[in-house]
């Protein structure tokens, strides 16, 4: 039985098209990373702000991302990331927020 090869060109990690995504990838790896320090650092009542403030930059990254997304693997890890990103942010708010004891509030 005689089956078509596909030639296997150099493609990203998160692509199953076959084409490159470069800033889709960026902003999945940025996503992510934004998402681990938020969600490590909410462990940590006195990392509040930065916590918090990744969180948040992690939710807007990831959202974006999910707004361009090609495809189903990129859109699993900005899901990853944004729930990690949450949870930190949320953390971080529920422990001093974004500007808690840094104006005197």
């Amino acid at each position: 039985m005689a089956q078509a090869m596909r030639p296997h060109a150099a493609t990203s990690l998160f692509s199953t098209d076959g084409k490159p995504h470069p800033l889709q990838d960026t902003l999945l790896a940025v996503t992510l990373v934004l998402g681990v320090i938020a969600f490590v650092t909410a462990m940590f009542h006195h990392l509040h702000l930065l916590s918090s403030w990744t969180g948040l930059a992690g939710i807007a990254t990831g959202l974006y991302g999910q707004y361009i997304s090609v495809t189903t693997r990129e859109r699993f890890g900005l899901i990853l990331g944004l729930g990690a990103a949450a949870i930190g942010f949320f953390l971080g708010m529920a422990h001093g927020g974004l500007f808690g004891g840094v104006l005197g509030v």
